[in-house]
């Protein structure tokens, strides 16, 4: 006698059951299932009314004449399509020649910041990456500018880049290498773009040493010994192998520093006010000033807009780069 179990038939999906078919019970919702969607809610709302409403309202006002006449009736400004753009890119006129001026004072201003940020993070990094007594003196110190409140620190340096009674002239005359009796000015003219550059090296800079820092303590101290026992001077040891074991962290950190530095509008605002000279000029800066200044909405929005796509073709160009050198390793 031979003994057979048949498994019961289970109707297809969008087939009626047929009479004796066994039914598959409904899966019932885990308890608390909702506390996800709960949780995440709020990040959600505010990240639609504080940037995702906002920079679609700008990509609208980007396409009509919003100046002072229509401030207190946006729906009566005229409709302009791509007349705010097509002024922004006319380098022959104007308003473009002054955001072209504005966007090279700004490439120049943040090659300069990112790559002395940079560098200034990776030497205060690699000097205190062995153990000695007073490291942690010095870390803390290092890191007093990111710690400092932005307005603060640059309010300070602002004085201390006055003609007559700021420090830096003075230092500067007692080391006899400016005139004491005519010293330069740094908030106008051409000195205003090394100033500007100074602040936010200063302000930048600690956060690249953290990073880097942090990036350290995950390469194995081996290496380091076994290339030292190998003859390895220590600019071979850095390009070897903590320029390859920080590969990670300098992907991000260099994107990151590009993008604040780009962005960056509290060191002019702060250290010019409203009378930015052109030296100083950068373009947030810039687009500020047309918008709020000039209260030409409109026109600001374009150029908003027009300095966004920029940054996403920028950023794009970058990852895919540093995904293919990744790819290859």
């Amino acid at each position: 006698m031979v003994l057979t179990t048949e498994k019961p038939e289970v109707a297809p999906v969008g087939v009626a059951s047929a009479p004796g078919a066994v039914k598959l019970p409904k899966k019932k919702r885990p308890k608390g299932w909702w506390l996800p969607f709960a949780l995440i809610a709020p990040a959600i709302v505010f990240e639609l009314l504080i940037h995702v409403i906002p920079m679609i309202v700008g990509i609208w006002m980007s396409f009509i004449k919003l100046t002072q006449f229509y401030i207190a009736n946006w729906s009566a400004a005229p409709f302009v399509g791509f007349g705010n753009y097509q002024i922004a890119l006319n380098f022959n006129g104007a308003q473009g020649q002054a955001l072209l001026s504005s966007f090279l004072v700004t490439c120049g201003f943040t090659i300069l910041v990112v790559g002395l940020a940079w560098g200034f993070g990776m030497a205060a990094a690699v000097a205190l990456q062995k153990a000695f007594r007073g490291r942690a003196i010095f870390r803390t110190m290092f890191l007093i500018p990111y710690a400092v409140p932005m307005y603060a620190g640059i309010i300070t340096w602002k004085f201390m880049f006055q003609q007559n009674t700021g420090v830096i002239n003075q230092i500067l005359g007692a080391l006899h290498l400016i005139d004491p009796n005519n010293p330069p000015f740094w908030l106008i003219g051409n000195n205003a773009f090394v100033a500007m550059v100074v602040v936010a090296i200063w302000k930048l800079w600690p956060f690249a040493f953290l990073m880097l820092m942090a990036g350290l303590q995950t390469i194995n101290e081996d290496l380091y010994e076994a290339a030292s026992l190998d003859g390895a001077k220590p600019f071979r040891q850095w390009r070897n192998i903590t320029l390859p074991g920080l590969g990670a962290v300098n992907n991000v950190l260099l994107l990151v520093l590009f993008l604040w530095t780009f962005n960056d509008f509290n060191t002019p605002f702060i250290l010019f006010g409203g009378g930015e000279p052109p030296a100083g000029d950068l373009i947030s800066f810039h687009i500020y000033n047309t918008s709020f200044i000039t209260l030409n909405f409109g026109f600001g929005a374009a150029m908003s807009v027009l300095l966004l796509l920029f940054l996403m073709l920028v950023s794009a160009i970058y990852l895919v780069f540093i995904n293919r050198r990744s790819r290859r390793a």
